[in-house]
């Protein structure tokens, strides 16, 4: 390998992509671009303008602009259509790839490298708060990279683990999905309560109104059913008393029609903890893990994001954060609302800053689950009532403490909590997983891009 080669050797900075002005394009926003992993979070669609960046399939967007570029956004664009392009941020800086056969990841990971990172702050310039690096600097960066052949296989290397991640987090919102889906069905829309009403309104029998319940409980059609019974007697037993748990008539309360027997409650009266964290004192080295608002989004928390308190100046007097809980961002612009479920800890003792509302769940009147499920399907409300002036939006307390909901009865609580556990600790599972992955990537990237496979 020689010395002294530049990166401009191997990448195209922003290079021409063809959109015509007034066209509707796929959109990716500065808030898109992740911060620790590859792929970009949404996809909208916005009018090209005739400005900002303009990239396709493998290109690889780099954020420029301070803080984003200190906090690592960077992202390898995959989400589009095949030969469709698409446009963002004036402050991307789109790198493609001249040989993509070879170095289409390899540009990605460089564009990850600390090295190249380090160079590109050092390169920033601009007023205070508002620096960015030019394209024209990035370009004049060294790097002693191995021949391509090397470079296709590292990349490949260090894709085929950040793809683990991308399945575990497809897989994480299928699963979040399902539990969700089973939340509203049973809680919001009362399926299985008016699958009962809907046959005995028919003259039907208290059994076929059973029956009925079980199927829309379960999916199953009738015939489905009678093969569950022969096939697995102990799960349709259990279907059959879960089934027999829902009432079959509703009564009518404040928020309308609701299941006979159940009552309507508010958050304030079913929480034991609804309040915003300490404002920390930060430490370089130890001291107690804070978690803030740039650590909650897509309903994860990013652990890698969050800084340290110093417990000798700022007391945390029992303040912890419990599995469980619910965190929702309580201050910003475009990040308020929203929340993520305490699905698991990384360590014994963690706090929350004061922009984020810790609500935890008063177990004896509704379960951790059930919590999760509520403050989920309230998302969009919870992110529309942010109060305050443009840049300084608050989420009041009140606003979290009035939500009102439709309580059920203890014991359907109690089964749905055991269903949406078990999801949950499968979604914790593959959290950390991913957690592993992506420290294991960042830890081999300096090694493989230089050329060195000891690591593998």
């Amino acid at each position: 390998m020689s010395s002294n080669k530049t990166i401009s050797d191997i990448v195209d900075f922003n290079p021409k992509r063809p959109i015509k002005k007034g066209e509707t394009k796929p959109f990716i926003e500065m808030a898109a671009l992740p911060v620790d992993n590859r792929d970009v979070s949404e996809l909208g669609e916005r009018e090209f303008k005739g400005g900002g960046s303009k990239f396709k399939n493998g290109d690889t967007l780099f954020a420029r602009i301070t803080p984003c570029l200190e906090n690592g956004k960077t992202a390898k664009v995959n989400c589009l259509n095949q030969d469709e392009h698409g446009h963002g941020s004036t402050e991307f800086i789109v790198m493609s790839a001249k040989e993509p056969e070879y170095d289409e990841d390899y540009v990605y990971y460089l564009a990850r490298h600390p090295e190249f990172r380090a160079y590109a702050q050092s390169r920033m310039e601009g007023t205070s708060g508002r620096q960015r690096v030019a394209w024209q600097s990035l370009a004049e960066f060294e790097f002693d990279y191995p021949d391509k052949d090397i470079r296709k296989e590292a990349g490949k290397f260090l894709k085929e683990i950040d793809d683990k991640v991308a399945l575990n987090a497809k897989t994480n919102q299928t699963l979040e999905q399902i539990a969700q889906a089973l939340f509203k069905s049973w809680f919001v829309d009362f399926d299985p309560v008016k699958a009962k009403i809907s046959v005995l309104e028919a003259s039907g029998t208290a059994k076929e109104a059973e029956l009925a319940a079980m199927s829309m409980i379960a999916a199953k059609s009738s015939e489905q059913l009678a093969e569950l019974k022969q096939s697995k007697p102990d799960a349709y037993d259990q279907l059959a008393r879960t089934a027999a748990l829902f009432p079959s008539a509703m009564q009518e309360s404040e928020l309308g029609k609701i299941p006979e027997g159940w009552t309507i409650s508010d958050l304030a009266s079913c929480t034991t903890e609804l309040r915003r964290g300490i404002s920390p004192k930060y430490t370089e080295e130890g001291g107690v893990l804070v978690l803030n608002q740039k650590c909650i989004r897509n309903h994860t928390i990013n652990f890698s994001l969050a800084r340290r308190n110093d417990p000798t100046k700022r007391k945390i007097d029992g303040r912890q954060i419990e599995i469980g809980d619910v965190l929702v961002n309580s201050t910003g612009v475009g990040t308020l609302g929203r929340l993520s479920p305490v699905r698991f800890l990384n360590e014994t003792t963690v706090v929350v800053d004061s922009h984020v509302t810790v609500v935890r769940a008063n177990t004896a009147k509704i379960s951790k689950s059930f919590l999760t499920g509520l403050m989920l399907t309230n998302e969009a409300y919870i992110e529309a009532s942010g109060a305050g002036s443009t840049g300084q939006t608050e989420l009041r307390k009140q606003v979290l403490e009035d939500i009102k909901f439709t309580k059920p009865s203890n014991d359907i609580d109690k089964y749905f909590d055991v269903i949406a556990s078990n999801l949950n600790s499968h979604i914790a599972e593959l959290e950390k997983q991913s957690i592993s992955l992506s420290a294991t990537r960042e830890t081999l990237l300096p090694e493989l891009l230089s050329g060195n496979k000891g690591g593998i």
